[in-house]
């Protein structure tokens, strides 16, 4: 006696059957996480050493105890960001510790053997550190900080797809940059205060706090997020545009450097240029940019209520899953049910279920526009099977969020239309006239 498959078949892939051949060993993955690892470890020490040489240990400790002020807060707001479509975590840490280390180390040695090389050998000495400054440190700093951008976007292809990734690594590498540089600032400042016995409001170390950690936690942020927003642009492009692919970043790179020079001109620009230049320009691209961030987050939201649908129809889903997976408020809702009634560790299933979903969504939209690349299937074929092992725990949730957050309520949409789902083989049935996930 025939029967059904127990879940919703695909069509034969054209690699199937063919054996692989075994990597490399320079291309296993240990090998590559253990030299990436060893490296990020040796520039760590590297720039402690140096770091605690130039403020000594006690600057040192007073640096490292204010520099991790911000530093919880600026994460938190770029994972929430990233909520709808939550990246791996090895790509936060990695993103983090190459700011922090490697990119703070590059920016030490070329800044400072830069500002020595043009004390000596093009401009007068007194403005040698201006002109570092203003125009060394922009380009060497934001390049070093970009090459984390770029190595995400090279080698975690699949975990960079759009704007809000790009803006989240750079964001990330960049509060790991600020977090070193800060330690360095505010380590020298307290050492001077202890040369020249300051205290209090008018220490130069209050100065450096207030205005480093109170006044322009951002700042170093706010640069490199123009450099991930060229690269997430180019994310979205199709793999055949190649120009594209290529002079987006550069000129976000571009921008970010001119940004950052103009904020480190500031000083130069009069008693009060600093608080000019931060209240006419640094607000403001601070408010754009987080605009634009927020709008980008509903985007993404209404790409999975748009793209979702189609695996309804194919049974991947059940009918209530784009509107739950939609709406933040939902899939809180839905985590919530889970670790209520099955523990934590069924939420972090409904979790991934939630993001794999959105990521489901954003590649039917690339493959629907035609901007999908030659592993659309095998990726498809990933996130549904992902969908498929976790769908007992996060289907009875989404379906009691669906129905908490939005009632069903009858509404006349004209005839079904019905979907076509030529990838299975078949012709798909229709919508059904009630759908909860549309209003």
């Amino acid at each position: 006696m025939a029967t059904s498959p127990p879940f919703p078949t695909y069509p034969p892939s054209p690699g199937d059957g063919v054996l692989l051949r075994h990597p490399h060993w320079w291309q296993r993955k240990w090998v590559r996480y253990g030299a990436l690892s060893s490296l990020l470890a040796l520039s760590g020490l590297v720039i402690l050493a140096l770091v605690r040489r130039q403020t000594g240990t006690e600057g040192f400790l007073v640096g490292l105890g204010l520099a991790v002020l911000p530093v919880p807060w600026l994460i938190a707001a770029f994972r929430w960001l990233d909520r709808v479509q939550p990246g791996p975590w090895r790509n936060l840490v990695f993103a983090f510790a190459w700011g922090a280390c490697a990119a703070a180390l590059i920016a030490i040695v070329a800044n400072s053997f830069a500002t020595r090389w043009i004390a000596t050998s093009v401009a007068d000495p007194a403005s040698a550190d201006t002109l570092g400054a203003t125009v060394i440190a922009p380009i060497v700093e934001e390049s070093a900080k970009a090459a984390a951008v770029l190595l995400v976007f090279l080698f975690r292809r699949r975990d960079f797809t759009g704007i809000v990734d790009g803006m989240v690594i750079a964001g990330i590498t960049a509060t790991g940059f600020a977090f070193t540089e800060n330690i360095l600032y505010l380590g020298t400042a307290f050492g001077t205060d202890q040369l020249t016995g300051d205290r209090g409001i008018a220490s130069v170390t209050a100065a450096t706090f207030f205005v480093r950690i109170v006044m322009s936690p951002f700042a170093h942020p706010l640069f490199t997020v123009l450099t991930g927003i060229g690269f997430g642009i180019a994310a979205l492009s199709a793999e055949r545009q190649h120009a594209r692919r290529i002079l987006l970043p550069v000129c976000g790179l571009l921008l970010a450097m001119s940004m950052h020079a103009f904020w480190n001109s500031s000083s130069t620009f009069g008693e009060y240029g600093f608080f000019a230049v931060y209240a006419a320009f640094m607000v403001p691209a601070f408010a754009l940019l987080t605009w634009l961030a927020v709008f980008t987050r509903q985007r993404e939201l209404r790409t999975v209520r748009a793209e979702l649908p189609a695996y309804v129809v194919a049974g991947w889903l059940g009918p209530g899953e784009p509107f739950a997976l939609g709406s933040m408020r939902a899939r809180r809702m839905a985590r919530d049910y889970a670790r209520h009634h099955h523990g934590r560790p069924a939420a972090r299933e409904v979790a991934r279920y939630e993001g794999d979903a959105t990521s489901l969504a954003t590649l039917r939209q690339r493959g629907r526009r035609g901007k999908a690349g030659a592993d659309f299937v095998v990726r498809e074929r990933e996130l549904l099977d992902g969908l498929w092992q976790r769908r007992h725990v996060a289907r009875p949730a989404l379906e009691y969020a669906a129905r908490a957050a939005a009632p069903v309520r009858p509404v006349y949409t004209g005839p079904a239309p019905v979907a076509y789902w030529p990838a299975y083989g078949r012709p798909a049935v229709p919508y059904p006239e009630h759908n909860p996930y549309r209003t």
